[in-house]
């Protein structure tokens, strides 16, 4: 009685047993049919079940916190609204008050320029009416800017030409032709200015 031999130049899962059947590997697809079929149908319900409840949980969660976010941002928008007409309330209140203290002032410029006075009088009610503009000034936070003898500043001071001195030394402000305004360290208008320069210096630039 003879063998016949197996061919070893076919692959493993070609070879054939003992018994003549052919071994095969399982495939992907049968091996997942068997872990479902572990399963059973009650079990299988439960998972969807469960799977359905923990989705509606998750879709109700996302409800509630696009509701927030909306509520939110109305909330936000009615304290934008809010602050707004308080701000806007707070300016026509100042410029309320400021007009109020300015009125005096203009009944006294009124009374001066209808008033047959001379001029040494008329200087003092004009000066007195200064005086009393300047304390209604001060009073909202508007601070001169004190030009004269001070260090040119291009900030707050406005150069319109130069003056030969030595009277002052070059680059200070010799003398201010039109006043400057500061409201709350924020410049309103530079002082206009004549800035010192020494005689060399002035002939230089007429040189160049």
């Amino acid at each position: 009685m003879t063998h016949r031999k197996e061919d070893k130049s076919l692959p493993p899962n070609k070879w054939k047993s003992n018994k003549g059947a052919e071994m095969t590997p399982k495939k992907k697809d049968e091996v997942e049919d068997e872990k479902t079929q572990e399963y059973s149908e009650d079990e299988l319900r439960n998972k969807v079940a469960q799977l359905e409840k923990d989705l509606e949980e998750a879709r109700k969660k996302a409800d509630h916190y696009f509701n927030q976010l909306r509520y939110s941002k109305a909330d936000l928008q009615n304290i934008q609204k809010q602050n707004q007409k308080r701000i806007k309330d707070i300016i026509e209140r100042a410029n309320g008050q400021l007009l109020e203290q300015l009125l005096p002032i203009l009944d006294e410029l009124s009374i001066l320029a209808d008033t047959d006075t001379n001029k040494e009088k008329l200087q003092e009610g004009i000066s007195m009416v200064n005086k009393k503009m300047e304390k209604v000034m001060i009073s909202h936070g508007i601070e001169f800017i004190h030009a004269e003898g001070e260090l040119f500043d291009p900030f707050k001071h406005e150069a319109i030409m130069q003056v030969e001195t030595d009277d002052y030394p070059e680059g200070f402000v010799v003398e201010e032709i039109r006043g400057g305004y500061m409201f709350n360290d924020r410049v309103l208008r530079p002082s206009v200015v004549k800035v010192a320069c020494s005689p060399s210096n002035k002939v230089e630039d007429k040189n160049e």
